[in-house]
């Protein structure tokens, strides 16, 4: 396994796990990279350290496992709270966020698609907008 240092071409940076560098050069060239912040697919490795192992003990730290463990049922409320709460708006979400910010629309949560082109337009006129964290992946179907 390799793990790189990722960014997005709206400067998300991300970490991601490949079985090789050719694993990785496979699934960008795919499309199949994607921001977890924006969902953008021009991603990009940034420079890091390698990981070298040292001669002196260190504390164990902390137990990474149990970690994403604890951050991905985070991820699962947080989805879970949004689609029991909140308007599903579908591929009008764009629409609606900006005229729910300019007044044309009522005050109301919504959730639903948006394009990265979208989101940074959005984002550029102020519209308060933010990822969803993704749907849970079905362990049948993950790599």
């Amino acid at each position: 396994m390799i793990r790189y240092a990722l960014a997005c071409d709206h400067d998300h940076p991300f970490e991601a796990w490949f079985g090789s560098s050719s694993d990785y050069d496979d699934q960008a060239a795919r499309g199949l990279v994607e921001c977890p912040f924006c969902g953008s697919h021009a991603v990009s490795k940034q420079i890091m350290a390698p990981a070298v192992a040292g001669t002196r003990k260190r504390d164990a730290g902390p137990d990474l496992a149990r970690v994403q463990t604890m951050m991905m049922q985070a991820a699962r409320e947080v989805r879970s709270h949004v689609e029991a709460n909140f308007d599903y708006v579908g591929d009008a979400f764009a629409r609606e966020a900006r005229d729910i910010h300019e007044g044309r629309s009522e005050h109301r949560e919504i959730y639903g698609e948006a394009t990265p082109a979208e989101v940074r337009a959005l984002k550029e006129d102020g519209v308060p907008c933010a990822a969803l964290p993704p749907a849970p992946v079905d362990p049948a179907k993950a790599n």
